[in-house]
């Protein structure tokens, strides 16, 4: 008896250990009543609203806690926002906000997000956002972390 194993099978049979570290992070979220317009289905700013929840907890994870951006008087602040909506959410709905970091440069980084609801997984929402960090109260831009380049290295735009 012979067994073929497909690229798929392979990358979920290798250990998680030997793939590049890739923070990532998912948030649950339940639509509520003033999530939605009249008819019940989730207002377009509302999802910017669930995003901004998972990427403060993804921050905190790549060690940009609030407390310490403030103390320090650093932040990463939003340059661009990218958002593809694909069906809609309704009142009520469960859903499930997976971000991870997408790529980085010197002084950018891309964080990805998909909204699914519980249930059927159905993609509701795609988006992505570019921050930079900035240092206040001078508004200047800082490099990123300096371990960033080697722990993300598989993320990296242009290559040192």
């Amino acid at each position: 008896m012979q067994f073929e194993i497909t690229p798929g099978e392979i990358r979920r049979i290798l250990p998680r250990m030997s793939q590049p570290e890739t923070p990532r992070l998912s948030t649950d979220v339940q639509v509520m009543f003033f999530d939605t317009d009249c008819a019940g289905v989730v207002h377009n700013i509302a999802y910017l609203r669930f995003i901004e929840t998972n990427r403060t907890l993804l921050a905190e994870q790549l060690g940009m806690g609030l407390v310490g951006m403030a103390d320090r008087g650093v932040y990463p602040v939003v340059v661009r926002t990218e958002i593809d909506y694909k069906r809609p959410a309704k009142l009520g709905d469960r859903l499930v906000v997976e971000g991870r970091l997408d790529s980085l440069d010197r002084t950018r980084f891309w964080v990805a997000f998909d909204v699914k609801r519980v249930g059927d997984d159905a993609l509701i929402v795609q988006s992505r956002q570019m921050l930079c960090v900035i240092e206040m109260p001078r508004a200047r831009p800082v490099p990123l972390p300096a371990d960033w380049a080697e722990r993300y290295a598989h993320l990296r735009t242009v290559k040192a």
